[in-house]
């Protein structure tokens, strides 16, 4: 069989026109295909860094829009097996103009003291580390944010606040590098304090939860619920992973979002496939008829038909994937406004997915005609005019 694969390859570009358009089309929906997939996979599939793995974070148990008394933390750290807790307040505001999509990054009010315990991620030169530690007015910003927004340190930064009532200054004093998460401007939690209404000044959004070993996490997630079970104010304490997907949720069942849309994808191409084998085939029934009278077998007839429909397939699925590479790679670069991309990538397992159903599309889309086109006996095939 292996002999007739010349055949095949030299037989799939005949007409040119014909399997340029099928070529393009199926690059086209395995390209989207591969880029919904690769978004599935970095949303669900992606395992955590060996910092997220100790990290958790806990929230009001009914949204993050409620706050929780920032007495909380000391109860939290006596919670056995956690090493240290941070606050971490969403402060949002605007910069500049706040129409300008470009203007919006994150901002958080952190404890600068704990900031680097519990992210080491986040790697500042010493010096820089000691001027924003010693300033209150002093933040720190991701190295992709300063580029972008073009801060160089010692620069002002003015946010007019929208959920809080106030307007802060800052210093840029240092510049942080970190594989992830690296497009936030952080900056002290008692300045953000300090300023606020007397009756705001002791509420908190999340707390940050270093655990001393991962074997620690799960014990940690129910101690600090049980903890608060009876209060007020309860809590929900999840992993950073866990809680970093609770954001899709807002958008709704994302998951069958993105399976639904593979599933239309594929159904569709293959009904385009379909049509276009059926007609190559159609055209070639009398060229059929002359290969069996030089003794060509029903069976390798039918082998060389697919062959000529996966190899189609395999061309268009391998060009879809190296443009779905590409477009990853161009949101992977895009700035950080919804959710942290960077990891967004066509990986092995995404490339052999995309071609194993490219082959599929190429062989299911072909079978029917193929099978009826091979069986036909030599006479019925040489009958055949169009």
């Amino acid at each position: 069989m292996f002999r007739y694969i010349p055949m095949a390859v030299k037989n799939s570009l005949r007409n040119r026109r014909r399997s340029v358009l099928t070529i393009l089309s199926i690059a086209a929906s395995i390209c989207l295909l591969g880029v919904l997939l690769a978004m599935y996979y970095m949303f669900y599939f992606r395992e955590a860094t060996p910092e997220q793995a100790l990290r958790l974070i806990t929230m009001n148990r009914i949204s993050l829009a409620n706050p929780l008394p920032v007495s909380y933390r000391d109860r939290i750290r006596q919670v056995p097996g956690v090493r240290e807790v941070i606050v971490m307040q969403w402060f949002g505001g605007s910069y500049k103009d706040a129409r300008d999509m470009k203007n919006f990054f994150a901002r958080f009010a952190v404890e600068p003291d704990k900031m680097f315990t519990v992210y080491p991620e986040y790697q500042v030169p010493e010096d820089q580390k000691k001027a924003f530690l010693a300033e209150r007015t002093a933040c720190v910003v991701g190295r992709p944010l300063a580029e972008r927004m073009g801060f160089k340190l010692g620069d002002r930064i003015t946010i007019v606040g929208d959920i809080y009532p106030v307007t802060l200054e800052f210093t840029v004093r240092g510049i942080y590098d970190a594989r992830r998460d690296n497009e936030n401007l952080l900056f002290h939690y008692d300045y953000l304090r300090e300023s606020l209404p007397p009756g705001r000044r002791d509420q908190v959004g999340t707390f940050g939860i270093l655990a001393e070993n991962a074997e620690a996490v799960p014990r940690i997630s129910k101690a600090v619920d049980a903890l608060f079970r009876n209060s007020s104010q309860q809590t929900k304490t999840d992993t950073e992973r866990a809680f970093e997907l609770s954001f899709l949720s807002y958008l709704g069942n994302v998951k069958m979002f993105l399976l639904s849309i593979c599933g239309a994808l594929t159904f569709t191409i293959l009904l385009v496939s379909a049509n276009t084998m059926a007609m190559s085939v159609r055209e070639r029934v009398r060229e059929i008829g002359i290969l069996k009278t030089l003794g060509f077998t029903s069976q390798a007839i039918l082998g060389i038909i697919l062959g000529e429909s996966v190899i189609i397939a395999l061309i268009g699925g391998a060009l879809g994937l190296l443009l779905a590479a590409g477009i990853c790679d161009f949101i992977a670069r895009a700035p950080t406004l919804f959710a942290d991309v960077k990891s967004l990538a066509v990986n092995p397992s995404i490339a052999a997915i995309g071609l194993s159903l490219a082959a599929f599309i190429g062989l299911v889309s072909c079978a029917l005609p193929a099978w009826s086109a091979s069986r036909r006996t030599i006479v019925d095939s040489l009958r055949v005019t169009d």
